[in-house]
């Protein structure tokens, strides 16, 4: 305790930011810490798993230390330790969770393992303090694209997901086919604010009739096959122009997908969770959907979109408060179902 507050410690590490956190009452935050990679993984091209699992362990103590001494709070009076066990790059979930377990059992501190999915969705809490489920929520990210409907604290029903390439996978292969280089995200999301999305019609890809699931291969794909056409025709590349049509065709798919689903099930307040929820077309034509239709919009600021380790304090802390501590068995998953 601090202040008569419950100080709860985040640990995240699924795949290329080491962060560390301290939230008090599950809402406060008091620290945020990420160490990023993106500048050891963009001349990759992408995110390395070994690389990434590697400058996990070299930064992670350092990291702590900022967090702790960023919020003024010493580790004796941390009431609760929340780490990501899943899912996300193994071997970097492993060394998160390897120091939560030890940091538990060197000062007797409950801890928790946070779905990074339920992690992102919490971020909104810390965002608005007035926020409450039960609510529908748009998890997308570099590896999920997911409609959920949010009945509890850390309980959900998803309705729909990726059959193929999540979002953020595909912004970061098209940025990669058109010259622009990792990460994907941002970078198609600036070129795209100088193009016309209406420049080059990409096919939006909605499924069976009904259908909340998402298939973005097949437009990442279509943008291939238009680069290659282009050259061998002797053209050149419009960046911008292609950035923008590619944009506009995922979210087109998004946006639709996901106020169907609001109305559907009478839901009049949606929540945007994951890294690409920072776009910021996303934001600009989901606030025009969500007017228009009567359904308030919930989506954290930038810094809260990213993997951080203040969204996993949040959702650990609500899952303390109901479901109590896990044990030091606790294990790390490449793979964890919401």
């Amino acid at each position: 305790m601090k202040d008569g507050k419950f100080i709860t410690l985040g640990i995240e590490s699924s795949c290329d930011e080491t962060s560390i956190a301290v939230v008090a009452d599950g809402r406060e935050m008091l620290s945020n810490v990420i160490s990023s990679q993106i500048a050891v993984h963009t001349v990759f091209g992408g995110v390395v798993p070994e690389i990434a699992s590697r400058h996990h362990l070299q930064n992670i103590n350092a990291v702590l230390e900022q967090a702790l001494s960023d919020a003024d709070v010493k580790l004796d009076q941390v009431d609760l330790i929340g780490v990501t066990n899943g899912p996300g790059l193994i071997g970097a979930v492993v060394i998160g969770v390897a120091t939560a377990k030890a940091l538990s059992f060197a000062k007797d501190i409950p801890l928790v393992g946070v779905n990074h999915m339920h992690g992102h969705v919490s971020a909104n809490y810390l965002q608005y303090p007035e926020l409450a489920p039960p609510f529908l929520a748009l998890i997308v990210s570099g590896g999920h694209t997911n409609i959920v409907e949010v009945t509890d604290y850390n309980e959900c029903r998803v309705l729909g997901g990726t059959r193929d390439d999540a979002a953020g996978e595909a912004y970061d292969k098209v940025a990669r086919v058109i010259g622009l280089g990792y990460p994907g995200g941002p970078k198609i999301d600036r070129a795209a604010r100088e193009g016309d999305p209406e420049a080059i019609h990409f096919k939006r890809v909605y499924l069976e009739k009904d259908s909340l699931d998402f298939s973005f291969s097949g437009l990442k794909t279509a943008v291939l096959n238009f680069i290659n056409t282009e050259k061998m025709a002797g053209r050149e590349i419009n960046v911008a122009d292609v950035s923008a049509s590619f944009q506009q065709a995922v979210l087109d798919v998004i946006v639709d997908k996901t106020i169907s689903a609001a109305l559907s099930l009478n839901k009049d307040r949606l929540v945007v969770a994951g890294g690409v929820a920072a776009n910021s077309r996303l934001r600009s034509d989901l606030a025009a959907a969500c007017a228009a239709n009567g359904i308030s919009l919930f989506v954290p600021e930038p810094v809260l979109c990213t993997d951080n380790g203040a969204m996993i304090a949040s959702a650990a802390y609500y899952k303390y408060k109901k479901q109590g501590a896990d044990d030091l068995h606790l294990d790390a998953f490449a793979d964890l179902p919401l």
